[in-house]
C-alpha cells in the first residue's frame, strides 16, 4: 500500500482506487484492506485529505478543518491524524469557520501548548452561506452572523439586498473573501423573518446549523405523484397480516408512525412478537429526487417547536405513516420469543397490515397500570409489557448500560413564547416500545451476520465470508477518557474497576446503579456519558458497547432515519439473491449520516436551550433551587432543578470571600469563610441575567 502511494507522491486517491491498484477484487479482502488503511492513517503512516489518501511527506504543511472560537482564535484539526494546531485570527488568511484548509505548522510547540499554524490555502470553502441579522445602512448593508464562530460580518452591496429589511434574520451567501482585512461579500438568499419573532429565532438557529427547512420543488412534485392507494397486485405478493391485532404507541402529537407491534401467545407457550415498520423503501426508490434529498438530510430534526422531516409530508405523515384503520405496506419481523426472552425463531417479510388502534404513551401507561381493562388492546399492551421487562432484565445482565435521561418539554403559546418548562417523564410504556425496537434491530443485525445466511449467498455466486451492511456501532471508551472518569468518581468515594486502561460495560453499569439516588448521581452519569464514544453508522461491525450487543443495526425508523432505509434496501437485496452491495458507497453514506445525526442532535439541543433561556429571561431576580453541575477556576456551573437549564456563577460575583479552585477535588473553596462548592451540592441561586443571543445565563448564590 505504501509503495503504491509513494509511487504517486503528489496525488490523493480514494480507497477504492488504491484497492484497484493493488488488484483487490472481492469484498472480504476489501474490508480487510479498509481496516489496514484506517490503522495506517491513525498511526500517521498515510495522509488523508477528506475521503482521499496520499503518501506522507516530510513537509510542515498539513490539511485540516478550521474550528474558530468566538474569542478570535481557533484550532485546525488535521484530517490525516488526531493532532490539533492552535491558530490566531491574523493567521487565518481567507479561511472561515468550517473550511478545509492547508496550513504551515510550526516545528515546535511552546511548553504544554499545541503547535501553532498559519493558513496557506483554503482547499475547500465549506462555509458557503451564513444565517444572521441584516443591518441596513445608507448605501450598504451587512449581515451579523448568528454563529459567533464566523468572526467577520458579511458585506452586502445595494444590488444584493433583495427584499431584506433592517433587523430581519436572513440567509446570506459567501461569494467572495480574499482579504482578511476586508469583510466577506455576499447576497441575500432568503429572508427568514423579524429577528425578535420567537418562531423565527428557532428557525434561524436551525438554519445556521445547516438544517434544511424546505424541500426543493422537484422533490415535492415527485412526492405529489406517489399514489396513496395500494394496488391489489402489491397486496397479493405480500404476507397479509391485516387480521393481526396490530397497534401503534407514540407521543400524543406524533404524525409519522414508523412502527407498529403485535403480541400473541403461541400454543407451545412461547410468544410471537411482531414489529412492523413502514415500508418506505417501496415508495422511495434509489436515485430519485426524494431519495437524494433524504440522503442529504440524513435524518428528521425535532426542534423545540416543530419537526423538520427527512421526507416530504405526504410520505412521512400520510402515505408511509402506519395510521390506524388504514391498510399500509410494512416490512415486518415476526419473532418467536420464549418466556425467558430468547428469540427461538424469526422471519423477515414484506407485509400489508391494518393498525387497529393508535395509542398514546399515556393511554398505554394506563393499561399497564390496570386502567381501562375492557379496552380492546389493554390485554395485549399488558402482555407486551411483561415481555419487555423480561428483555430489559436480560439485557442488563448481559452488560447493557441504562444511563437514564432527563429531558424537558418547553410549553409554548401560539406565538412561540415559552410559558412553562416541565420535566418529561419516562414511562414504562416508553420503555416497552424501546425494548421491542432494540430486539428487532438486534435480530436483523444477527440475521445478516449469521453464517447460514452468508452461506446462502455464497451459493448464489459470491465467495465472501461477510455481507456489506449498515451497522449501528458503539466503540468502547477511549482509555484516557475512562481513566479520567475513574479519577473523577473516586473523589466521590466510588471505584470504577479498570483492566489495562479499559472498563467492562457491566462495571460501568454497576457504577450507574451505585450512584442511583445519591446527590452526585447526575454529575457522575453526565461525566460517564462524556467519557463514552459516540455511536455511529459503519459498514464494519464492532458491536455496540453501551447496549452490550455483538450485532446491532437501525431497522425500525425509515421515515425519519436514512440508515434505516438503507438497511431495508439491503435486506431486500440479499433476500432477492443479489450480490453484495458496494462497500465504498455504503461506507461514505454511513459517514455522512453519522455527521448529519450529530448535527441534528446539536440543533435539537440548542433549540431547547434557546427557549429555556427565553423563559429564564422573564425571571431575572427570581430564586431557584439547583445543583452544582461543574466547577472551574472561573466559576461554578449550576443546573436549575425544575428547569433543567444550566447557568454560571462567575467567581468574580462570589464576593463574600476569596475563592480558590482545587483541581484535585473539583472544588471551589473560600479561604476564610469555610464555604465550598463541588459537583452534586444543592444550592439556591438568583437569576442575574440571561442572554438569548448567546444562550447563556448568569446566576448569583443566595445565602
Amino acid at each position: 500500500m505504501l509503495s503504491f502511494l509513494q509511487s504517486h507522491p503528489n496525488e490523493a486517491h480514494r480507497s477504492h482506487d488504491i484497492a484497484q491498484g493493488l488488484e483487490i477484487e472481492d469484498n472480504e479482502t476489501y474490508l480487510q484492506f479498509c481496516d489496514v488503511l484506517a490503522e495506517m492513517t491513525a498511526q500517521n503512516l498515510v495522509g488523508r485529505e477528506g475521503r482521499k489518501y496520499k503518501a506522507k511527506t516530510d513537509t510542515n504543511h498539513r490539511n485540516g478543518i478550521l474550528q474558530c472560537h468566538d474569542q478570535g482564535y481557533g484550532f485546525v484539526q488535521a484530517v490525516d491524524g488526531d493532532e490539533e494546531f492552535f491558530i490566531r485570527e491574523p493567521h487565518m488568511g481567507e479561511a472561515l469557520h468550517g473550511d478545509l484548509v492547508r496550513v504551515a505548522v510550526a516545528a515546535r510547540a511552546p511548553e504544554d501548548k499545541k503547535r501553532e499554524c498559519e493558513v496557506v490555502e483554503v482547499v475547500e470553502r465549506r462555509c458557503t452561506q451564513v444565517v444572521g441579522t441584516f443591518h441596513h445602512r445608507t448605501d450598504f448593508a451587512f449581515v451579523e452572523p448568528d454563529d459567533q464562530r464566523i468572526l467577520q460580518d458579511v458585506y452586502v452591496s445595494p444590488d444584493a439586498f433583495g427584499s431584506a429589511k433592517d433587523g430581519e434574520k436572513v440567509v446570506v451567501s459567501i461569494d467572495r473573501f480574499d482579504d482578511r482585512k476586508a469583510s466577506p461579500e455576499g447576497r441575500i438568499l432568503r429572508v427568514i423573518g423579524p429577528a425578535d419573532d420567537p418562531n423565527v429565532r428557532v428557525l434561524s438557529l436551525a438554519m445556521s446549523m445547516n438544517v434544511k427547512a424546505d424541500f426543493p420543488d422537484e422533490v415535492e412534485a415527485e412526492a405529489a405523484d406517489i399514489p396513496a392507494e395500494i394496488p391489489s397486485s402489491e397486496i397479493d405478493r405480500r404476507r397479509d397480516l391485516r387480521e393481526k391485532p396490530i397497534f401503534t404507541i407514540d407521543p400524543v402529537d406524533a404524525k409519522d408512525f414508523d412502527d407498529a407491534i403485535h403480541v400473541e401467545k403461541l400454543d407451545n407457550g412461547n410468544y410471537e412478537i411482531g414489529v412492523h415498520i413502514a415500508d418506505v423503501s417501496h415508495y422511495v426508490q434509489p436515485d430519485t429526487a426524494i431519495d437524494e434529498e433524504a440522503l442529504e438530510r440524513g435524518t428528521s430534526v425535532y426542534l423545540v417547536d416543530r419537526t423538520i422531516p427527512m421526507l416530504p409530508e405526504k410520505l412521512s405523515n400520510q402515505v408511509c405513516s402506519l395510521r390506524p384503520q388504514e391498510d399500509k405496506l410494512a416490512f415486518s419481523i415476526l419473532m418467536e420469543v420464549t418466556p425467558q426472552g430468547e428469540v427461538s425463531d424469526y422471519e423477515i417479510c414484506e407485509t400489508v397490515i391494518h393498525s387497529k388502534e393508535r395509542l398514546t404513551y399515556d393511554r398505554a401507561q394506563d393499561y399497564i397500570e390496570g386502567g381501562y381493562p375492557d379496552d380492546e388492546m389493554a390485554a395485549d399492551v399488558v402482555q407486551a409489557n411483561r415481555l419487555a421487562k423480561t428483555l430489559t432484565k436480560k439485557r442488563m445482565r448481559e452488560g447493557g448500560i441504562d444511563f437514564g435521561s432527563d429531558e424537558v418539554k418547553v410549553i409554548l403559546d401560539e406565538d412561540g413564547t415559552p410559558t412553562n418548562i416541565v420535566r418529561k417523564e419516562r414511562l414504562q410504556a416508553n420503555r416497552l416500545i424501546e425494548e421491542l425496537m432494540l430486539l428487532a434491530n438486534r435480530t436483523v443485525a444477527k440475521h445478516i451476520a449469521a453464517p447460514d445466511h452468508v452461506e446462502r449467498h455464497r451459493t448464489n455466486g459470491t465467495e465472501d465470508e461477510s455481507l456489506p451492511f449498515v451497522y449501528r456501532v458503539h466503540d468502547s471508551p477511549d482509555g484516557e477518557a475512562i481513566q479520567q472518569l475513574a479519577e473523577y468518581v473516586r473523589v466521590f468515594g466510588h471505584e470504577l474497576p479498570l483492566t489495562n486502561g479499559n472498563v467492562r460495560s457491566s462495571d460501568l453499569g454497576d457504577l450507574i446503579d451505585a450512584v442511583n439516588g445519591e446527590p452526585e448521581e447526575k454529575v457522575i452519569v453526565r461525566a460517564a456519558l462524556r467519557a463514552m464514544s459516540k455511536a455511529e453508522y459503519a459498514v464494519g461491525n464492532i458491536g455496540h458497547y453501551g447496549l452490550g450487543f455483538d450485532h446491532y443495526t437501525h431497522f425500525t425508523s425509515p421515515i425519519r432515519r436514512y440508515p434505516d432505509l438503507m438497511v431495508h434496501r439491503l435486506l431486500k437485496r440479499y433476500a432477492g439473491g443479489e450480490g453484495p452491495a458496494d462497500v465504498e458507497e455504503l461506507a461514505a453514506r454511513c459517514e455522512h449520516c453519522s455527521e448529519q445525526e450529530r448535527n441534528a442532535e446539536e440543533a435539537e439541543r440548542e433549540s431547547v436551550k434557546l427557549k429555556q433561556v427565553e423563559y429564564v429571561k422573564n425571571h431575572v431576580g427570581d430564586t431557584f433551587e439547583g445543583v452544582v453541575s461543574g466547577v472551574t477556576k472561573f466559576g461554578v456551573f449550576v443546573e436549575i432543578t425544575d428547569l433543567l437549564v444550566e447557568g454560571l456563577v462567575h467567581v468574580r460575583e462570589m464576593d463574600d470571600d476569596y475563592y480558590v479552585y482545587d483541581e484535585s477535588t473539583y472544588t471551589m473553596r473560600g479561604e476564610n469563610n469555610g464555604k465550598s462548592y463541588r459537583p452534586g451540592d444543592s444550592v439556591t441561586v438568583e437569576v442575574a441575567s440571561a442572554s438569548v443571543d448567546d444562550r447563556e445565563i448568569d446566576l448569583l448564590f443566595v445565602d
